[in-house]
């Protein structure tokens, strides 16, 4: 059992020691985290203000080509604030009057870093902005980025972007939710729809009107980027391939074709329903019919109720059926403004009759219903297959006329202008750090410098565990139980197993009898005959198959006897029929007696014992069991 609570705290040990070392290697990670982005943002010689991290920030400048980038971290220059209203809305709200703000962070600000801030609640807003030039999808990327925080949550509202069409006409005092668009992206939530919309407007080469294509919904769960309160960083990245990926915080989570991945499709199907085909009047698409040959019984009676009363029921003992259920309360009074010519009569209103509260009910008594036995409903009759059953009609098909096949839908409308056009019933929704770029490492760099702060600055302010934990407990009280049980168990069983157990008064008293049983002169004296009769036979025995190593073992022996012999007669006491000169003399006797024997035997021996047989000769002789045990347990052993 020692054995067992020995392995269990060196278990205990080892686990401990394991849980230190990941938190030390996450504490590295962290660090080196850090120390990366604090390279990344010391590029220019700019003075600023520092957090208490250290951490200086600067605002990101493009390290490429762009085609627009917004910091918010001067004044809204080159933005415009539209004027105009909304289509098919009431005038009291049709009107882009929604509040924009350039502020700081509310949570994990970084000092001197600022940002675009919607403040209105259940307002229009529509702000843009002209590219530094053109976007044209020939043969490079496209590659749209910027941050998004949600500091008071979101109940119902978007962040999404539009890329908005080249034209001449475009004019973005007057932008509104009806300007034409090439391409939509961004989060929306509404309800319990959490939603990451990429969409863009396709036009038909044969019509020359626009379809919206929107892409598939991603698989990965977004409720915690629109709860969590933290900026996050959204990407497009469009490809001259045709093909496409959505990035939250730099990670993948959703990607797809052009081609195959649009809903609706960006190319029609070749062959569509025709339209004139109409399904024949004879047409029978019934599987199962009623069975024509089937007759409802005799004895089906579909007038018989589903409920009846229930002749055994008795009225309880003690029914009350003189007592109302509810009376007029004996403490209301009339309100002294009451108008009986305009409000009527006045009536105290009614409470529960008090006398019924003990009784098993008041009023007249009713018999309760059960089930009618007898009740079978309607009768229908049982159901065939349909010996006339044809299928499912469906109309044949056509060549589709409106067919036509787009290979390369990446060629879309060029983009001038950038615009966020919102309704929102959150306010303080927090935008920055736009790019519209054709590199992703210009893209990468460029969130380094701004988002890569924020996060680096919300991670070094997250409470540490423990008050994470805490914090918890306060919203949800059960938690509380849990935590006791989660630290009590361990403890408990490191207790149990690695306590030392105390010591019997009955173990200490056996162990000392047992060391200190005294050994008379009689037992000596029998231990001394049994030992020259082993001599005896060990001499018969010489010639015979008996090994050299017995001999060396029986020298071992008396040697440890006459040890053992000696000590026991200087500790024990003399006994009555003996004095104490006489056993000096029969120990003196005895010791010189085994020595001669003890000699002639070591002379006859050509081999020592081996040390196992050695040791066990020692340990026989100094247990409790005394010398003449170990001899005949070794005697009867080799024999």
């Amino acid at each position: 059992m020692l054995f067992q609570w020995d392995w269990l705290c060196l278990g205990v040990l080892i686990i401990s020691s394991v849980t230190a070392e990941i938190a030390n290697e996450e504490s590295l990670a962290a660090d080196a985290e850090m120390e990366d982005f604090d390279k990344q943002s010391q590029e220019a010689d700019v003075d600023r203000d520092k957090s208490p991290l250290e951490v200086v920030y600067q605002t990101p400048k493009p390290t490429g080509e762009v085609y627009f980038t917004e910091t918010f971290d001067g004044a809204l220059s080159g933005w415009v604030f539209s004027k105009t209203k909304k289509d098919d809305t009431d005038d009291n709200i049709a009107k882009y009057d929604g509040r924009w703000e350039v502020e700081e962070l509310k949570e994990n600000a970084v000092p001197g870093d600022r940002g675009l801030v919607l403040k209105s609640v259940a307002k229009h807003h529509a702000i843009s902005a002209m590219l530094t030039k053109a976007f044209i999808f020939d043969n490079k990327p496209l590659i749209v980025q910027y941050e998004v925080n949600f500091q008071e949550g979101i109940d119902c509202g978007g962040a999404y972007i539009k890329l908005l069409s080249s034209s001449d006409d475009l004019n973005l005092e007057y932008f509104f939710d009806k300007t034409p668009y090439t391409i939509m992206f961004g989060p929306d939530k509404c309800g319990e729809d959490y939603k990451l919309h990429f969409i863009f407007r396709h036009k038909n080469p044969k019509t020359g009107e626009y379809d919206e294509k929107h892409a598939k919904r991603p698989d990965v769960d977004l409720k915690k980027f629109y709860l969590d309160k933290k900026t996050h960083l959204y990407t497009l990245v469009l490809k001259p391939d045709d093909t496409f990926e959505m990035l939250i915080d730099q990670s993948v989570v959703g990607k797809g074709s052009l081609l195959e991945d649009m809903v609706p499709p960006v190319n029609p199907p070749k062959e569509i329903e025709d339209p004139s085909d109409k399904k024949p009047d004879d047409w029978d698409e019934r599987p199962k019919i009623p069975d024509p040959n089937a007759v409802k019984p005799d004895d089906w009676d579909e007038d018989e109720p589903s409920k009846i009363e229930d002749p055994d029921a008795v009225k309880p003992e003690g029914w009350l059926d003189d007592e109302p259920q509810y009376v007029p309360d004996p403490s209301a009074k009339k309100p002294k403004d009451w108008d009986e010519e305009m409000d009527g009569e006045w009536e105290a209103p009614q409470i529960p009759n008090p006398k019924c509260e003990t009784a098993p009910g008041c009023g007249d008594w009713v018999r309760p219903m059960k089930n009618n036995p007898n009740y079978k409903g309607k009768w229908k009759a049982p159901m065939i297959d349909n010996p006339n059953y044809q299928g499912i009609w469906s109309p044949q098909k056509i060549p589709n006329p409106d067919y036509f096949e787009d290979l390369h839908p990446f060629e879309m409308t060029p983009v001038s202008a950038i615009g966020l056009e919102l309704w929102s019933m959150t306010s303080d929704i927090y935008f920055d750090n736009f790019i519209i770029c054709s590199e992703k490492e210009v893209a990468d760099r460029w969130a380094a410098d701004g988002w890569g702060l924020k996060k680096l600055v919300a991670s070094a302010n997250e409470p540490g565990m423990f008050s994470q934990l805490v914090t918890a407990a306060e919203d949800h009280p059960w938690l509380w139980v849990l935590y006791i049980l989660t630290l009590a168990l361990p403890v408990g069983l490191a207790v149990l197993f690695c306590w030392p157990a105390k010591k019997t008064d009955e173990d200490i008293d056996f162990k000392q009898m047992d060391i200190s049983k005294p050994i008379t002169k009689g037992e000596r004296k029998q231990e001394r005959e049994e030992l020259e009769d082993d001599e005896i036979d060990l001499e018969e025995r010489e010639n015979g198959d008996i090994v050299e190593d017995e001999r060396r073992e029986m020298e071992e022996t008396k040697r440890e006897l006459i040890k053992d012999t000696k000590k026991i007669g200087r500790e024990a006491p003399p006994s009555e029929d003996e004095g104490e000169g006489g056993e000096d003399i029969d120990d003196e006797e005895e010791e010189n007696e085994v020595a001669e024997g003890s000699q002639e035997e070591s002379d006859k021996s050509n081999k020592s014992g081996s040390e196992d047989e050695m040791k066990g000769a020692d340990e026989s002789a100094r247990s409790g069991d005394g010398p003449l045990k170990s001899v005949r347990k070794r005697k009867v052993r080799k024999d």
